[in-house]
């Protein structure tokens, strides 16, 4: 080493100590996604137990609902002794178990990338960029602890049920219904409370009900798992990523949730060509399983309600809005929910049933390999001779 270069401070022993340390847990820190999630999901304020009242009035409606969602579906109807009224940190645990194999595949990328790096490669990059991947690297499972709880957190101040976001969860014999969240919708848009509570379950029954076909689950969530571990770590966009934050309004506070909002700045991932390939298939995938879960609730809805198109709509705003959450799931998890994708999903359900009926409808859910390729989404009639309906 010559005089006048510095000492590479990540050299030192105690360096190293540190990092391992920090790194115990793994490639996410779980224990810190709990913490956080649980912290930005109640806001540090202790929770009320649901009124007893207004559980059994949830229960009683859930009775009505599952025996509706039977006969638009088919299916064998849902014992409303499954349907569980829960508060947010109840979610947040459930949602975090649920979730953890898509994280876990993410934190599993971005930490074989760290490792893969080429010795030679490293003695010969920018001496910067060395000290921002060994920084990135040591502080990656905490930060992505932190993003992911943060995610999580902050859904669960809005979220209705379990599948507001189409992602497969392995069975656990329940329907949740976060009903302080569903009755605090149903007043900012005026709604009935009752009314709101029949639209959840609906979404929440027909969902469990196409989610509980093995095959279906388990198709989409490989794709999702292979999107989640496709991302790359690249060093130099650290320094890319912060230079966007936000710092004009000099809040830390502001600029903390700006980071965690986005974990792929501090942990240097991009996106790759590997995801670049599987999401038009995932995307595709998703777009046709919500316009189907989407018509079977509408179904629902309307032989208990009537005319219940005010609250779709309303529900589908919320949807859709790129709130940073839904941003950040896009980002990491290629759920992409777009207004355009959605309708994209409900020409294609009604195209199959304009053509094939509801018995065709049903192939999609029902028929191993059935979920539609990126340009059979577009053409639902490529889709029909496929499976020669």
């Amino acid at each position: 080493m010559a005089d006048d270069e510095a000492p590479n401070p990540f050299s030192n022993p105690l360096f190293a100590q540190f990092q391992k340390a920090m790194s115990a847990q793994g490639p996410l820190q779980w224990d810190v996604a709990r913490q956080t999630a649980l912290m930005a999901a109640t806001q540090g304020v202790a929770e009320h137990n649901v009124d007893p009242a207004r559980r059994i009035s949830v229960e009683n409606l859930a009775r009505i609902v599952s025996m509706r969602v039977a006969e638009v579906t088919g299916r064998d109807s849902v014992e409303s002794s499954v349907v569980e009224v829960v508060s947010r940190a109840t979610w947040v645990q459930l949602t975090l178990d649920a979730w953890k194999p898509y994280f876990d595949a993410l934190a599993a990328a971005i930490g074989r990338n760290d490792t893969d790096q080429k010795p030679e490669a490293a003695d010969t990059e920018d001496p910067m960029m060395a000290m921002l991947g060994n920084v990135s690297k040591m502080i990656a499972p905490s930060m992505l602890g932190m993003s992911v709880g943060n995610l999580v957190g902050r859904f669960a101040v809005h979220t209705f049920g379990q599948y507001d976001l189409p992602l497969p969860r392995e069975p656990h014999g329940k329907i949740v219904l976060v009903v302080g969240n569903v009755d605090t919708f149903a007043d900012e848009w005026s709604i009935a409370r009752d009314d709101m509570v029949i639209y959840s379950l609906a979404h929440e029954m027909v969902s469990h009900g196409v989610f509980s076909v093995p095959h279906l689950r388990h198709a989409l969530s490989r794709l999702i798992t292979e999107f989640a571990g496709g991302f790359r770590t690249d060093p130099g966009s650290i320094s890319e990523g912060l230079s966007r934050i936000d710092v004009s309004s000099g809040d830390p506070m502001k600029m903390l949730d700006s980071l965690l909002s986005d974990p792929t700045v501090l942990l240097g991932a991009s996106r790759s060509s590997a995801q670049d390939r599987v999401a038009p298939a995932l995307d595709a995938a998703v777009a046709a399983i919500v316009g189907v879960i989407d018509r079977y609730v509408d179904a629902v809805t309307a032989r208990i309600l009537g005319d219940a198109a005010r609250i779709a709509e309303a529900v589908r705003r919320q949807r859709v809005a790129q709130s940073a959450d839904r941003v950040f799931v896009e980002r990491l998890l290629g759920i992409d929910l777009t207004p355009e994708r959605v309708a994209l999903g409900r020409r294609f359900v009604d195209g199959v049933v304009e053509r094939a009926g509801e018995a065709g409808l049903a192939q999609i859910v029902d028929r191993d390999g059935a979920l539609p390729t990126p340009a059979e989404i577009e053409a639902p009639g490529l889709w029909l001779a496929r499976l020669e309906l």
